[in-house]
């Protein structure tokens, strides 16, 4: 079963990636309205028609939309979240009431893996942050005669890692990960002393260093070298710069010599759909990476 990747929205404004497994297409986060979301959507060639469920990762408001939560009650799309988001979106708007009411609401914990349709299975992934229970997830499509296994993992708001969660990272063709901010930016940005010290404690954000720690961890750990695309997530407008994060993330790739490619999300237009697995010399691949000219509409 292929697989592809497409970040809708990535940043404190708004969070939304799309994955698509044949006919089935699920959004990880609503952090945008039902109409932004639909024009991402629209923009890389999809709609809400397609969507058949939605993932959230944690409470926090860049994560889901009350009007969103209502809209997918409208549109009989289950939501997955975990026991603890249940009882605290209950108490936030009415969207999540409707959506509840009409048992439409699904039920995941942290390590247990779920089906979300025939042949694509879901770990959720425990991480640490101060959102409550938060979560990454790995998604796997079973191969069939006419292509191979694919997986992806996406691991975003963490202030920290472990051993674990690299190993749930291993031999994934798609890896996508918080890059959130550069320490030294962080310092001098004028922000509260409160907030700067949540933004880098173990249970805040992953700055470039931790997230280039991390990818090179999972590159050991995965012997196989399968991993094709490096997907950067979360991006500070204040406290990091592009040029920063893939200078991180290049480092590590380069020490592991992985040809992974390469790509910093974006919080205002959705990124270039990714297709897992896809042969760098295929139509598909080609057409799933951008060249600076095209990325930059000359």
């Amino acid at each position: 079963m292929p697989l592809q990747f497409t970040v809708l929205a990535s940043g404190s404004a708004g969070n939304a990636s799309l994955i698509q497994a044949e006919d089935f297409s699920l959004l990880l986060d609503i952090g945008l309205g039902p109409r932004q979301l639909a024009r991402r959507l629209a923009a890389v060639g999809a709609s809400w028609s397609q969507i058949r469920a939605v993932l959230l990762t944690h409470t926090h408001s860049d994560h889901w939309k009350d009007k969103s939560l209502a809209h997918l009650r409208r549109l009989r799309i289950p939501l997955y979240c975990h026991a603890t988001h249940r009882e605290f979106l209950r108490n936030c708007g009415t969207g999540f009431k409707s959506l509840d009411a009409a048992k439409l609401v699904r039920g995941y914990d942290g390590g247990e893996e779920i089906v979300l349709a025939p042949g694509l299975r879901c770990r959720p992934l425990p991480l640490r942050h101060d959102g409550g229970p938060t979560f990454g997830f790995r998604l796997e499509a079973m191969g069939d005669l006419f292509s191979q296994p694919m997986a992806l993992a996406y691991v975003a708001d963490l202030g920290s890692w472990d051993e674990t969660l690299a190993q749930a990272l291993a031999d994934v063709d798609l890896l996508a990960l918080e890059f959130n901010h550069d320490v030294d930016l962080e310092h001098v940005s004028g922000r509260s002393p409160l907030l700067i010290a949540r933004i880098l404690g173990d249970e805040g954000h992953l700055s470039n260093v931790q997230a280039s720690a991390l990818l090179r961890r999972v590159l050991h750990l995965s012997p196989s070298g399968r991993l094709g695309q490096v997907v950067q997530l979360h991006l500070s407008r204040d406290c990091n710069r592009d040029e920063l994060a893939a200078e991180a993330a290049r480092t590590a790739l380069t020490e592991a010599a992985s040809l992974a490619q390469l790509y910093t999300a974006r919080q205002d237009e959705p990124g270039p759909t990714l297709v897992l697995g896809a042969p760098r010399s295929s139509k598909a691949w080609v057409a799933a990476h951008p060249t600076p000219a095209e990325l930059a509409g000359t």
